[in-house]
């Protein structure tokens, strides 16, 4: 279960953690078809492809849903516990080779971009400051959020022995790194950070002080004809007022958040045979062929080593033995619960994602012949690349509801169906969450209202009088 829920490049290190703490484990290298064929050598090594007889035990019957062999590994694994915690001391040469792949890792690393704090605690060097002053803007600077707002009250960085010199000098300091770039930084709230924002020579400089500092909840409630009879303006001029508020930013720090999406490197990929037929296959091209070496197992065999050499070998093969039946037990599990899954998820691979069957965890468990668990961690952080992009394995696993004809209808299809009826509504009257409910049994989908008002937030879809847009109708 450990081997297999670990997603391909997990599993990339986990091999090379072993191969550098076993010594009995080898690699089978790739040979260059362009290098002249070596002579064969008769002498005691084997061939990496032929199993010893322990080897052999290892039968993946997927007839029998690997009952037998999960037992054996499990058996394994509880008579050896300790196998995993031996440290084997690496070699001069393997050390050598693990730090030239850092060295070259970290070469190729991305710089770190400059961060928030390390830009405005620049640009206070532009200023001649009294230290106090300096060191106070720099307390406040490296006391914001991500996004540039300062949680909380000057107060609560002063602490409890500050007077009110402190409080002035504190006031100074923010007021000081509220004029840094970029503007908004250093707000204490939405209403301050939009403020700081507007400069005297901008369009609808005073309009947007007017709703920036009396409407603001009006605005995130759309109530525009509120604002209008308070202010006097038009709901044109609303309007356009509304468009230049938009133009600032909530988040003044954000082009300095690093956003570092992980990379995803599918383990299964799909794809379409002569026949039609969506067929998995698993990234093996970067799983290392393992085998147990040939002249430790002789050694352990001929019984010349003292009796602590020889039980050491022995922990150490049975250790590597586990691991490669472990793998090889993790390929015939994901091959086989991805390609059910595959089989239940053809129209979603045909049609696209509003074409997603209802399914659960425990139908592909009946069909592959394997506990639920053991489907959970089979899918578990794995990715699939299909002809319609890559997902998630779990992707393909959801509820549903059943149809006016009897037919089950899956979540994301409703959710899909639901988008769809609200981008084509008259934004001048839009509908109600009851109204949509009635669309949707319309298209022969039933839902409850509280249903269709908990995707809508979900899907963060305002309500029907937030999404209103006032003028002309």
């Amino acid at each position: 279960m450990e081997i297999l829920q670990l997603p391909i490049l997990a599993l990339q290190e986990r091999i090379e953690q072993e191969m550098s703490e076993n010594p009995v484990l080898e690699l089978q290298e790739e040979e260059d078809p362009d290098l002249p064929a070596e002579p064969e050598e008769s002498d005691e090594r084997e061939s990496p492809d032929a199993p010893s007889e322990e080897e052999r035990e290892l039968v993946i019957d997927e007839s029998n849903a690997n009952e037998d062999d999960f037992e054996r590994l499990m058996k394994m694994d509880e008579e050896w516990p300790d196998h995993f915690e031996e440290r084997s001391r690496p070699s001069r040469s393997a050390t050598e080779e693990a730090g030239e792949r850092k060295l070259d890792a970290m070469a190729n690393m991305t710089a770190r971009p400059q961060s928030l704090q390390d830009y405005l605690h620049d640009q206070l060097g532009w200023f001649d400051l009294d230290p106090r002053l300096r060191a106070m803007a720099d307390r406040i600077i490296y006391n914001l959020d991500p996004s540039g707002r300062l949680q909380g009250c000057l107060e609560d960085l002063l602490g409890p022995d500050a007077d009110e010199d402190d409080l002035v000098l504190a006031e100074r300091a923010l007021a000081l790194v509220q004029k840094l770039d970029p503007p908004g930084v250093g707000a204490r709230d939405m209403r301050e950070c939009l403020l700081l924002q507007l400069t005297a020579g901008m369009p609808y400089y005073e309009e947007l002080r007017t709703l920036i500092c009396n409407h603001l909840e009006d605005l995130e409630h759309n109530r525009l004809p509120v604002i209008s009879r308070r202010t006097g303006y038009s709901m044109e001029l609303i309007q356009e007022v509304i468009e230049e508020l938009r133009k600032l930013s909530l988040n003044p720090g954000a082009e300095f958040s690093e956003v570092l999406a992980p990379p995803v490197t599918p383990d299964v990929f799909v794809e379409q045979n002569e026949e039609g037929r969506y067929q998995v296959r698993l990234e093996d091209g970067r799983r290392p062929t393992l085998f147990i070496s040939p002249y430790y197992r002789k050694l352990f065999q001929s019984g010349q080593a003292n009796a602590e050499t020889i039980d050491y070998i022995k922990r150490k093969i049975n250790s590597a033995q586990w691991l490669i039946e472990s793998i090889e037990q993790r390929r015939s599990t994901l091959s086989r619960v991805s390609q059910a899954i595959v089989d239940h998820q053809s129209e979603f691979l045909s049609k696209g994602p509003e074409s997603i069957e209802p399914l659960k965890m425990q139908q592909i468990a009946d069909k592959v012949g394997v506990h639920v668990t053991t489907v959970s961690r089979a899918v578990d952080d794995k990715w699939i690349q299909t002809p319609r992009g890559i997902f998630p394995l779990k992707r393909f696993f959801c509820g549903g509801t059943v149809s006016a004809d009897g037919e089950e209808v899956a979540w994301d299809t409703v959710r899909l169906k639901l988008q769809e009826i609200i981008d084509k509504e008259d934004k001048h009257h839009p509908k109600s969450d009851k109204q949509l409910v009635m669309d949707l049994a319309a298209e022969g989908i039933t839902v409850a209202r509280r249903t269709v008002t908990k995707y809508r937030k979900a899907m963060s879809i305002p309500s029907s009088r937030q999404r209103r847009e006032w003028g002309s109708s």
